[in-house]
């Protein structure tokens, strides 16, 4: 059985992904800062791995978000539950997705979510009315479309 889950996102920009996802969902953006600590210590990587972002040693090509009620490896910052780890690749997005966040928002308050992803880095690019349902699809702040219903 499945003990824990990462999704994992191609990003141009991964700090900067988590961090709107982060805000999107309500997440917190991992501190791997004693992890990567140890790791240099020991030799195993370069110092320009890192980065310094939110005032702490960050990984510079990988950042995770994990839901702030699950658990979390007190030694390495891990996250332990719900994940979403962005990784940097050279390439710009090309296609459409083939998976997707959808987000849901309670009764009556699509639209206010909506504007405030906006506010966030977000931008609308349609909304769909069908008998199933009503929700608006967007992208993210490099391109992957996701749904707020």
């Amino acid at each position: 059985m499945t003990l824990h889950w990462k999704l994992v996102v191609d990003a141009r920009d991964p700090h900067a992904q988590a961090d709107f996802w982060a805000a999107a969902l309500g997440y917190l953006v991992e501190d791997n800062s004693a992890l990567i600590d140890q790791v240099l210590a020991a030799g195993a990587a370069p110092e320009e791995a890192t980065v310094e972002s939110h005032g702490r040693r960050a990984w510079r090509d990988l950042i995770a978000v994990r839901h702030p009620d699950d658990p979390c490896d007190s030694r390495s910052g891990t996250g332990l539950g719900r994940r979403i780890l962005f990784q940097r690749v050279p390439e710009e997005k090309t296609g459409k997705n083939r998976l997707h966040i959808d987000l849901h928002t309670a009764p009556g308050e699509r639209e206010a979510e909506t504007a405030r992803l906006v506010v966030l880095g977000a931008a609308v690019l349609e909304h769909r009315s069908e008998p199933g349902g009503e929700w608006t699809v967007m992208t993210d702040p490099e391109g992957n479309e996701f749904c707020v219903h």
